[in-house]
């Protein structure tokens, strides 16, 4: 067993996949884990990305891969990105569902509008997920937001709770925000935390906005839940936090706390609490899952070349930074 999870803890994790170069830009991360009890396995959906410009560029790709025994991961899932024709995938999940189905909770940029959108893909299997059955859960525009993505699913009491990455409006939203096909790297609106709900894992209802930076802060830019743990009676959130767009794709790891899932407080207000040592300092989309009396931390990782690796370690209760 580990010791209580620190920044110098996660430095010195356990790297399930390094990206595909060597420099700023080259990232695989967004880790989206669940554990199979049926199968006795692991599930991790994960993005790789390479710099603009770069072929596949931006989020070219998701992959999921397979594991036993937290040590060999085997890919059995590829999605492109031209399959959805989008100039980008980020964050997925997968998990499988009381029915026996697997679902695929994916976001990638809309061809339609230029916002990120969020899908779902169900199928028996998970090599059985196809991109041309999939169905978009969540389309921006109608919903009044800018993008809606990087969606991360928890169960409690037979509700499913979808955690969702949100692009706010601000004053600076205009007709050409989405021109980029990115508007979190535009300065144009605020990166918080929306929440949808479903007892099926099939039809999802939007809560709002449960989680918005301040007007001030190290994080007044961007909140954005990542995964929940339940400890003590409350609930702990790690999230990610940046003061603006200039760090989006580098953000940093801080802790939120909540009594409902619906309303959260941050419990860092004076920085970040999970660091690189190295480059940008990023740790980001902490995926942190209890199974067998342990947690299991997945995480996208700054190196010292300014590339991401994704990493793992595994603690008990003890080992939580809250």
């Amino acid at each position: 067993m580990i010791e209580k999870i620190t920044s110098e803890v996660l430095t010195a994790g356990q790297v399930i996949r390094e990206p595909v170069g060597n420099d700023k830009g080259f990232w695989v991360g967004c880790p989206g884990a669940f554990h199979d009890d049926e199968e006795k396995a692991w599930y991790l959906a994960y993005r790789v990305r390479r710099p603009r410009g770069v072929q596949p560029d931006r989020g070219g790709e998701v992959k999921v891969c397979r594991s036993n025994d937290l040590q060999q991961w085997d890919d059995v899932l590829t999605i492109r990105k031209d399959q959805y024709n989008s100039a980008s995938i980020e964050r997925s999940v997968v998990r499988r569902g009381p029915d026996g189905q697997w679902r695929y909770f994916s976001s990638y940029v809309d061809p339609d509008d230029g916002r990120w959108c969020t899908n779902m893909i169900k199928a028996p299997t998970v090599d059985g997920l196809d991109p041309v059955q999939q169905k978009v859960i969540f389309k921006a525009a109608p919903m009044g937001l800018e993008g809606i993505k990087d969606p991360w699913v928890m169960e409690k009491d037979g509700t499913y709770y979808m955690f969702l990455s949100i692009a706010l409006p601000t004053s600076n939203t205009g007709d050409d925000s989405h021109n980029t096909l990115d508007i979190y790297n535009t300065g144009e609106c605020v990166s918080a935390t929306g929440l949808a709900t479903s007892t099926d894992l099939e039809n999802w209802d939007y809560q709002g906005t449960v989680f918005q930076p301040g007007q001030d802060g190290w994080d007044k830019y961007c909140r954005r839940i990542n995964s929940v743990v339940e400890k003590g009676g409350k609930y702990y959130a790690f999230y990610d936090g940046s003061a603006s767009h200039l760090e989006n794709y580098e953000e940093k790891t801080a802790i939120a706390v909540s009594d409902d899932l619906k309303s959260w407080s941050s419990l860092n207000p004076d920085g970040p609490a999970l660091v690189s040592p190295y480059a940008s300092t990023s740790i980001r989309y902490i995926d942190a899952q209890l199974h067998d009396g342990k947690y299991h931390v997945f995480y996208e990782f700054a190196r010292e070349d300014g590339a991401h690796n994704m990493r793992l370690v595994v603690t008990d209760e003890a080992g939580l930074p809250f």
